[in-house]
This record gives C-alpha cells, sequence and structure tokens, in this order.
C-alpha cells in the first residue's frame, strides 16, 4: 500500500508540464529510431547526454528512459512491413509478423504488436511499483556460475524449438558462436578470427548480422523467386485484429509479460533473451505448431509483449541496486552520475522524487506510445501496395543507411552483403537464422560468465556443480536437446513442423 501512496505522488512529479513533454518526446524519439535500423538506443542516447547537462535530473532520466522503451515499440514496424529488425530484440518480429503482411494481415500485426506491447509495458510498470525490491534480490542471487548456465539454457532452448533439423540448429548456433568470438580478446587483447582486418578488431557488429540475414536476405530470396515485378502482398487486410486473432493473442500476451519481467531484471541482453524463449514457449503449447513461422498470431504477440515487459523490468535492478542489466541503462547510469546522483539502494530514500517520477513516467509513456503507434498503423501498411520493383531498391538502400550510420563504415555495408548472400544460402538449406544470431549474442556473454566463474574459483571446475542453481541450470541446458531426441518426441517434433 505504500508503493502505491509513492506511485501516487509519483504521478504528480511526472505529470509537471516540462518532465511530461520530455516523456512524449523520448517515446516519440524511441519509436523513431526502433523503426529506422541501426541506429538503436545506445547510438541515440549517448548522442543526447550532453543535452541532459541543460535539464533537470528527473525530466532527463524521464526522456532517455523514453528512448529505450520506446523503442521496443518502433523496432516491431519494419520487421512486420519489410523483415528487416529496426531493433535487436525485434528479430523475433520477423519471423511471423512478417509472414502476416504477406498474407495480407498487416495492419492486424502491427496492432497486436502495438496493443501486446501497452499492455506488457503497463504491467511490467506496475510490478516495478509493487515488487521492485523482491525482483532484485532475486536478481543477487544470480552469480557467474548462474549466468553462464541460463545463457547455455537458452541456447538450449533454442535448439531444441528450431524448426529445422536437430544438427542443423546445432551447427547454426556454433556459427553464431564463431561469429560471436570475433576481435579481441577481453583479456589479453590479442585479435581472435580477425585474419589482419582491421575492420574486424572491435568484432562483428549485431547490426550488419540482422540486417544482412534478414533484410538482405528477404531481397534475395523475393528476387530469385519471381516476384521482383509484384506487390509485397496482395491485400492489405483490416487495420484491426479479428475476434480470433484476439482471442489467441491474448494469452501468448500475459505468457510472455510474465517470462519478459522475470527475464529482464537479469544482466546481459534480457529483452533479446524473453523475446526468443517466449516464442520457444508459445510455440511448445500452441495447438497450431505448424503455423508458427507461417504467421502465427501467438509467435507476434508472445515475444513483442515479452521484449517490452523486460525492458520495463530492466529498470528494478538499475533503480534499487545501481546495477544496470544492458549497456542502454548502462547509459542511464552515466546520466544520472552526470547530476551528481550515485545508483542504487540510497536513491529510492534520498531522492524519491526521482524514483517515483520515473516509474510514474513509464506509465504515461507507454500510453503516450500505443496513442502515437495506433494512429500510424494505416499509414505504415500503405508501403506494402508499393510494388516490389520499386519497393526493393528502397529498401536495399534503407538496410545499407542503417548499416552504414551505426559507425559510418563502408566495410559493415560489405559485412552485411555477405550476411544477406548467407541467409539467402540458409533459406535454399532450410536453415534457420534465429538459432545462429542468439548464438551470437549470448557467445560473448557465456564466454565472460564462464571465465569470471572460473577466474573466482582458482579454475575449479566444480564450481558449476557445487552451486544449486547454476547446476540445475546446466542440467536443464543439457536435457532439453536430449528430450528432443527421444523417438516419441522425435516424431512428434518432424510432425508439429512439417510445413502445410
Amino acid at each position: 500500500m505504500q508503493s502505491l501512496q509513492h506511485f501516487v505522488s509519483g504521478l504528480g512529479i511526472a505529470l509537471q508540464p516540462e518532465n511530461l513533454l520530455f516523456c512524449f518526446l523520448g517515446a516519440l524519439c524511441g519509436t523513431l529510431i526502433g523503426v529506422l535500423p541501426g541506429i538503436g538506443p545506445v547510438a541515440t542516447i549517448a548522442m543526447l547526454l550532453p543535452v541532459t547537462f541543460y535539464l533537470s535530473p528527473v525530466a532527463a532520466l524521464i526522456m532517455l528512459a523514453g528512448i529505450y522503451y520506446g523503442s521496443q515499440y518502433g523496432g516491431s514496424t519494419t520487421s512486420i512491413l519489410m523483415k528487416v529488425p529496426g531493433e535487436s530484440a525485434s528479430v523475433v518480429t520477423c519471423l511471423d509478423g512478417y509472414q502476416m503482411a504477406l498474407r495480407g494481415r498487416a495492419g492486424s500485426a502491427l496492432a497486436i504488436a502495438a496493443l501486446g506491447s501497452f499492455f506488457a509495458g503497463i504491467v511490467g510498470t506496475m510490478l516495478n511499483v509493487l515488487f521492485g525490491p523482491e525482483f532484485a534480490r532475486i536478481a543477487l542471487a544470480f552469480g557467474s556460475a548462474e549466468y553462464f548456465g541460463l545463457m547455455l539454457l537458452g541456447l538450449s532452448i533454442s535448439i531444441a524449438m528450431s524448426s529445422g533439423g536437430m544438427l542443423g540448429s546445432i551447427a547454426m548456433v556454433i556459427v553464431g558462436l564463431v561469429l560471436g568470438s570475433i576481435g579481441r580478446d577481453i583479456n589479453t587483447g590479442y585479435g581472435r578470427l580477425t585474419f589482419d582486418i582491421p575492420e574486424l578488431s572491435d568484432g562483428v557488429g549485431f547490426v550488419p548480422l540482422a540486417v544482412g540475414l534478414f533484410g538482405i536476405a528477404e531481397v534475395m530470396r523475393n528476387l530469385a523467386g519471381g516476384e521482383g515485378s509484384g506487390n509485397m502482398v496482395k491485400a492489405v487486410g483490416r487495420l484491426w485484429p479479428s475476434r480470433e486473432e484476439a482471442r489467441r493473442a491474448v494469452p501468448a500476451v500475459l505468457r510472455g509479460t510474465l517470462l519478459g519481467t522475470i527475464l529482464g531484471i537479469l544482466p546481459g541482453g534480457g529483452s533479446i533473451l524473453a523475446a526468443f524463449t517466449s516464442y520457444g514457449l508459445e510455440r511448445r503449447l500452441s495447438r497450431r505448431p505448424e503455423e508458427f513461422g507461417h504467421g502465427a498470431v501467438e509467435g507476434l504477440a508472445g515475444p513483442e509483449s515479452a521484449n517490452n515487459a523486460a525492458a520495463q523490468a530492466s529498470f528494478i535492478p538499475l533503480l534499487t541496486l545501481g546495477i544496470p542489466p544492458n549497456a542502454v541503462l548502462a547509459l542511464l547510469v552515466g546520466g544520472m552520475m552526470i547530476h551528481g546522483i550515485t545508483p542504487g539502494p540510497t536513491v529510492m530514500t534520498e531522492r524519491p522524487d526521482l524514483f517515483w517520477g520515473l516509474i510514474a513516467s513509464m506509465l504515461l509513456g507507454n500510453i503516450m506510445l500505443v496513442i502515437i503507434n495506433l494512429p500510424l498503423v494505416g499509414i505504415w501498411v500503405q508501403f506494402l501496395k508499393v510494388p516490389y520493383r520499386l519497393m526493393f531498391p528502397a529498401i536495399f538502400l534503407f538496410c545499407c543507411i542503417g548499416v552504414y550510420g551505426v559507425n559510418g563504415s563502408v566495410f559493415e555495408v560489405y559485412l552485411a552483403v555477405g550476411f544477406g548472400l548467407l541467409g539467402y544460402a540458409m533459406s535454399k538449406l532450410d536453415l534457420e537464422p534465429a538459432p545462429l544470431v542468439l548464438g551470437f549474442v549470448l557467445g560473448p556473454l557465456i564466454e565472460e560468465h564462464l571465465r569470471r566463474a572460473l577466474s573466482l574459483s582458482d579454475g575449479d571446475l566444480t564450481v558449476f556443480a557445487t552451486r544449486p542453481l547454476a547446476a540445475t541450470l546446466i542440467v536443464l541446458a543439457l536435457l532439453v536437446p536430449c528430450l528432443v531426441l527421444l523417438p516419441q518426441l522425435g516424431s512428434r517434433r518432424r510432425e508439429i513442423f512439417q510445413e502445410n
């Protein structure tokens, strides 16, 4: 009850004209950078940090936070319309959201994504209010050994849930792990798999990988399939979900919200891990698993809700413990320190106006985001009426500009084209890109936590067995693929993922 009273006082702070204005600007800016592939919230917040010198601490953090969770909304737009993920957590949205657009359900897909994100954002905010300190204690129970087990379990689930063959999925995960290891070793500084190419010394960027595998590869597939003279879709469809689509989306949104909230408090890419895990869970629970990858409503609603709930929940360890769960919130820590605020448990007691004002602004920001996004659905779907022979050069140029805009590197544009060729070859071999992407994202984190755990234990491998939570997660990670290999489950898996 006391938390609700504090939240009400925080609403009064968030509703002040200055704070309300910067909440709207943050939400709008986040939507726009989510739509544009390559920019991302990290680069945007980094560029805007100097601006916060001239703002009050509350207004500055409200704006920066709005950019972060607003980008989760906008990232779904290009994923659904052009299969180009505008933001890393939107990669999963490409799988079924784009297929819904191809089947004349683009309006429904965009509306489901916006409404699911809105619900997850609101619930995530209220869970911050009611259970923030309790969730933070859960995060404290995770050390490096536990994070290693969690990331390993995420890879294991992606292999088991992949619609391709087991060996192909494992191969894709390995390719992703190898790509993620390219660059300079953090401890030694020596280059790994750089082949003396200076541009690879900092590793392969996520943007050229995702844009190439999904955006450019999709252009190649359409052109190779003779779709260059046709339209992207035959019909736009209704701009609001049907009753059947809403009935299927609601349970997925609820599960995605809960899952995203739990995973969002853990460091290491909570949004993208939540989206992938939600997709696998929905495919396993669905009565129509054969639809996944072909326009399943649950495959869109669950991950979109999960990544937005994770974005909201990630503020819990930041505000209660001073621990930023990801790179974006690490920049918010910098913004707090610019104004002389030390992140940690003392923020709640020493600066309640900042703590509760920021939490309350998330509620207002999510309302603003759904107001911003829903009217734009009708505008976005008009892009689908453009003949593809005119659209594909624009998509390709859009991808190249997005990739080049990150670091101003022509090499990364070539890299994106190379990944596009890889994605096209994978489609011909019936290999899914999702396990590769998850391996690429989680690979560096797995290595980091493995090395850290071994360093803290003086190289003793039994640290993964003597810590109960870590041991449980690792055992589960080993069991999941083994269960799929059982004859009964293996035959059932082939039936589930057989195409219509």
